[in-house]
């Protein structure tokens, strides 16, 4: 039996196909790990034993230039973030923050 030349088209479609959902199952498990990253670390600066602890982050990445960070409320913490940003070589074009309490810090920047 003979290949119609159809036949061969749908093989190699079929095979594309393959690779691109291997490609995106690649790409989500990659951005599953970047989600649950430290987005930055702490400076070592003069303060309390309780300032100095690491805060414990959730920072999302949507899309590509958007972060979402909810963190314990620190002093200076903002400003850390947005020199990180700064050695990523990300400048901040907006951010929009919001305080829940005394205690938690909702951040989302747009960064480019």
């Amino acid at each position: 039996m003979d290949k119609n030349p159809d036949d061969s088209d749908v093989g190699d479609f079929i095979k594309h196909m393959n690779e691109l959902e291997e490609r995106v199952k690649t790409l989500e498990e990659k951005a599953a790990r970047q989600t649950t990253e430290p987005l930055l670390p702490v400076g070592e600066e003069e303060s309390s034993p309780e300032e100095q602890r690491l805060p414990e982050i959730e920072a999302k990445v949507c899309k590509q230039n958007i972060l979402k960070i909810q963190c314990e409320k620190r002093k200076g913490l903002m400003v850390k973030i947005f020199l990180e940003l700064d050695k990523l070589n990300l400048d901040v074009v907006s951010a929009s923050v919001a305080q829940f309490g005394s205690f938690i810090l909702d951040a989302t920047i747009l960064a480019e």
